[in-house]
């Protein structure tokens, strides 16, 4: 119980309904570094990670996808690539912004129609209708979100039946030594590399007090079994430091919208 306590201690994490505020407090902190650490604190590992999910996302030409808690749009401009119409969304003006920097030189190369279009939106109230993309990703997200099943229920919403939803997420190795090692250096390591980098340790120590409360990749994949969801997939990265959430709409039932 120490541990649990020393991890809760972080000014960023608040729950209840004040989180998101302060998780969005966080990310419009860290913005100019957020790439940066990124690919510091996972050795480059996370655009293999985020590679993995495009390549399960079997994008076809013409297909529909969503970004949520796009950040920077890193999964945005890879689907784009892909020869879908995206749309990234996120609650962060400053990582939006971001987002905005890296679609600028990308649109002077080729057709703007073809770059991803960004807009500020909570992933728990979803400006879409029901059913209206082929695809939803989600990368580093769901356990930000002050009601983590809600956001997943949105996702499941504006999906369509027979669409993909697929959500990348820091993981918790089954098994108790690695994850004991893998704690350790989200504790240690991961903080240093963000005061160092980007001038905030906490905002980096919030990784791991997160992590802590929330259920992980078995808790996601129970949820989606909870929405009827067919088809769901688990894939464990560096004996689950990182998973992918996979799963498809089943095509006849009913949409769940996210107030039941």
């Amino acid at each position: 119980m120490g541990s649990m306590n020393k991890v809760s201690d972080n000014h960023y994490y608040q729950p209840g309904e004040l989180r998101g505020t302060r998780v969005m407090n966080l990310f419009d902190q860290i913005a100019k570094k957020y790439d940066l650490v990124n690919d510091i604190q996972s050795g480059g590992l996370h655009r293999w990670w985020k590679h993995h999910l495009i390549r399960e996302a079997s994008v076809e030409p013409g297909n529909s996808a969503l970004d949520v808690c796009c950040g920077t749009g890193d999964l945005s401009f890879a689907l784009s690539a892909k020869g879908a119409t995206v749309t990234g969304v996120d609650f962060s003006e400053a990582m939006l912004e971001e987002a905005h920097q890296k679609k600028a030189p990308a649109a002077s190369d080729s057709d703007p129609k073809s770059q991803p279009t960004f807009l500020r939106a909570d992933a728990m109230d979803l400006p879409f209708e029901d059913e209206t993309f082929d695809i939803v990703t989600m990368a580093y997200g769901l356990r930000n979100l002050s009601h983590w099943e809600k956001g997943l229920q949105e996702l499941h919403r504006i999906v369509r039946p027979g669409g993909r939803i697929l959500i990348l997420e820091f993981g918790k190795p089954p098994n108790a030594w690695w994850r004991n090692m893998y704690f350790a250096y989200l504790r240690l390591a991961v903080p240093l590399i963000g005061w160092s980098v980007a001038g905030d340790a906490a905002a980096y120590q919030y990784i791991l007090t997160s992590l802590h409360h929330f259920p992980a990749q078995r808790g996601i994949e129970s949820a989606m079994v909870r929405l009827g969801c067919r088809q769901i997939r688990t894939k464990l990265f560096l004996g689950g430091v990182m998973s992918l959430n996979m799963a498809r709409k089943a095509p006849s039932e009913r949409p769940i919208s996210a107030a039941e």
